[in-house]
């Protein structure tokens, strides 16, 4: 239907808002490149949502998240560029905008998330006491639009749907790392995956929902810490060789019974 002269039509409006459920969605929220080309292939905008939380269900705390989120963490604040420098003033670096790590599992090592390229004067370590407090600091960060990592294994249904309506007003990443079995609960994340240990230095991403078509199979990702990359030949980037199964030991011959002098035969004179 075309609209007034000047004006777009309907069908214009609604171009990117609507998606069918046979393709990907491709809405006009703003998206964070994931930095794999194959995984960005398979999300809704071609990236991270911006506008939404993102569920990583993973059998093992503490080591996949890092190795799948760093590069679009870096992204994220290599995107906020510097401002431009006024006349008779110089330019000033903006403040970046926080990360808040939300009860991490292990203590955040700062070495090493800066060899991933976190700066570690943006990231805000949130230790909570208590489930419902780790929640209300996810809940208080999203609101304030701030970027958000926490790990909420114990999150209800409802509890994360609250978390969803609040990411819709806020233009930061916001991701829930759960545990692996919690993709058996309903969930209003619009985007879940599994996350798995690959070969090698690899990862094994499955996407469990997304506004499209269902995935079907494993996506495999390299990923490699950019700091150890250098440190590895070629034969250290490929994931070692099964062992060869040992040979089954022979079979113990059983012990020769010995005859007792006392049933041996007694010889007559």
């Amino acid at each position: 239907m075309q609209g007034p002269p000047g004006r777009p039509s309907l069908e214009a409006q609604l171009q990117g808002r609507l998606w069918r459920g046979s393709s990907l969605s491709t809405a006009a929220d703003p998206t964070l490149a994931s930095g794999f080309t194959a995984l960005d292939a398979e999300l809704p905008g071609g990236g991270w949502p911006l506008r939404a939380v993102t569920e990583l269900l993973t059998p093992q705390f503490g080591v996949l998240e890092w190795r799948l989120l760093a590069p679009a963490l870096r992204g994220w604040w290599a995107a906020q560029a510097l401002p431009a420098a006024t006349a008779g003033r110089r330019a000033r670096a903006p403040a970046l905008r926080s990360l808040l790590l939300i009860n991490p599992p292990h203590t955040p090592h700062l070495p090493g998330l800066q060899a991933l390229g976190l700066p570690h004067a943006a990231l805000v370590w949130v230790s909570a006491g208590t489930p419902a407090q780790a929640l209300w600091a996810a809940e208080q960060a999203i609101k304030s639009r701030v970027a958000v990592l926490a790990w909420l294994p114990e999150a209800r249904p409802e509890q994360v749907r609250r978390l969803q309506v609040n990411a819709l007003s806020s233009d930061a990443p916001a991701f829930l790392v759960r545990p692996e079995r919690a993709g058996q609960q309903s969930s209003a994340a619009p985007l879940r995956l599994v996350v798995q240990p690959g070969e090698g230095w690899g990862l094994n991403v499955h996407l469990l929902k997304r506004r499209g078509p269902a995935h079907e199979g494993w996506l495999e990702l390299p990923a490699v810490p950019g700091a150890v990359e250098p440190l590895l030949t070629a034969a250290k980037r490929k994931p070692l060789p099964a062992p060869m199964p040992a040979p089954a030991p022979a079979p113990a011959s059983p012990p020769t019974e010995r005859a007792d002098a006392l049933a041996r035969a007694v010889l007559q004179a």
